[in-house]
C-alpha cells in the first residue's frame, strides 16, 4: 500500500512538472513570437533658401560666415559691377536732356526769338503797305490808258506777294508767342518719364548689389570665394530657416492605418536620447510609381504604393538639426 502511495505521487510530482514545463515554454513562445512594433525612420528637414545675385559682378566683400545666425534684412555680402555704375551715368544723362527738351517746349520760344518774329512782321506789313500804295498809284494809270496792262499785272503780283509774305510773317509771331505744341509737350514730357524709368531701373540694379538675408536662419553653405565672378542668378549661400522645421516619412499604405491628416503623433529622435515628442500630420502625399512596392506572388498580395508623409513638430525641441533622423512608431 505504501508503494502505491509512493508511485502516485512520483507520477503526479512528474505530471506537474511536466505541466509548468509546458507553461513557461509557452509563454516564453508567446513573448518571443509578439510582433514587435513597426518602427519607422525618417529624416528632420527644414526650409532652405539659396540667396543669389541680380545683377553680374564680382564677389567683393562676404559679411558672414558658415554656421553664423542672421536675422530677415542683414546684409550678407556685396557684389560689386563697376558696369552698373556706367550705366547709371547713362541713364542720368539721358534724364538731364530729356528733362532740358521738357523745359524748352515748356517754356516757348526764347524774348529775343519772339522780338525778331514781331520785328519781321512789322517789315512784312510796311512791305505790304508800299505795295498796296503802288497798285492802287498803277491801277489808276492803267484805267486812263497810261500803262499798260503787262505793268498793271506786275504791279498786281507783287502786291499780293507782299500779302502773303506779311501773313506768313505774322504766323511766325504768333506761333513763337503759343510756344510749343500741346502735343510736342506731351511727347518731352513722356521721355522724361521713360528716362525717369531707366533711372530707376538702374539704382534697383545697384541696390540688389547688397545681398540681404530672406530670413531669420543659419547660413550653411557659401559657394563662390571673396573675389570671384558671379553671374545673374547664380547662388552665393544657403539659409536655413530653423523657425520652418517637418519631420518626412516615407510609409507604406499598409501601415498608414488610423493616420490621417490632423492627427497627432509622437516620435523619437536618437541623436536626442530616448524622449519622445509630440507632432502633428501636416500632410499625406502619394509617390511617384517607382515608390511602389511590387508583390512577386499572386495568392493573397497586392501593390502597395509609399506615401510621403509630412509630419510637423507642435513644441520647441533644441537640439535638433536638419539632417536627423526621426522614429515614428
Amino acid at each position: 500500500m505504501k508503494t502505491l502511495n509512493r508511485s502516485t505521487r512520483n507520477l503526479l510530482i512528474g505530471l506537474g512538472t511536466v505541466i509548468a514545463v509546458v507553461v513557461i515554454v509557452s509563454m516564453i513562445g508567446l513573448y518571443a513570437l509578439k510582433p514587435e512594433p513597426e518602427v519607422i525612420s525618417g529624416e528632420v528637414s527644414a526650409s532652405e533658401y539659396r540667396v543669389s545675385n541680380k545683377v553680374p559682378g564680382r564677389l567683393d566683400t562676404i559679411y558672414v560666415k558658415e554656421g553664423a545666425r542672421v536675422k530677415e534684412g542683414d546684409t550678407i555680402a556685396y557684389v560689386s559691377s563697376p558696369e552698373v555704375d556706367a550705366k547709371m551715368m547713362q541713364a542720368k544723362a539721358a534724364r538731364s536732356a530729356a528733362t532740358a527738351q521738357s523745359s524748352k517746349a515748356k517754356n516757348g520760344a526764347r524774348q529775343q526769338q519772339v522780338e525778331a518774329a514781331k520785328d519781321m512782321w512789322e517789315k512784312a506789313k510796311v512791305g505790304e503797305e508800299i505795295a498796296k500804295k503802288s497798285y492802287d498809284r498803277v491801277q489808276g494809270l492803267y484805267e486812263k490808258q497810261v500803262v499798260t496792262a503787262q505793268k498793271r499785272d506786275e504791279v498786281e503780283a507783287q502786291y499780293r506777294a507782299a500779302v502773303a509774305t506779311a501773313s506768313a510773317a505774322r504766323q511766325q509771331y504768333e506761333m513763337a508767342l503759343e510756344g510749343a505744341r500741346a502735343e510736342d509737350r506731351m511727347a518731352a514730357q513722356a521721355l522724361v518719364a521713360q528716362a525717369t524709368g531707366a533711372v530707376t531701373e538702374v539704382q534697383s540694379y545697384i541696390d540688389s548689389r547688397y545681398l540681404l538675408a530672406p530670413c531669420n536662419g543659419e547660413v550653411v553653405d557659401i559657394y563662390p570665394k571673396r573675389g570671384e565672378l558671379v553671374g545673374t542668378g547664380s547662388p552665393v549661400m544657403s539659409i536655413l530657416d530653423m523657425g520652418d522645421v517637418w519631420f518626412t516619412f516615407s510609409i507604406r499604405e499598409d501601415l498608414l492605418k488610423g493616420m490621417q491628416v490632423g492627427s497627432e503623433v509622437e516620435v523619437e529622435i536618437p541623436a536626442l536620447g530616448k524622449e519622445r515628442y509630440k507632432a502633428q500630420v501636416k500632410q499625406i502625399k502619394a509617390m511617384a510609381s517607382y515608390a511602389t512596392w511590387r508583390a512577386t506572388k499572386m495568392s493573397g498580395q497586392y501593390d502597395v504604393k509609399s506615401f510621403d508623409v509630412k509630419v510637423v513638430p507642435t513644441e520647441t525641441i533644441e537640439g535638433m538639426r536638419p539632417g536627423m533622423t526621426v522614429l515614428l512608431k
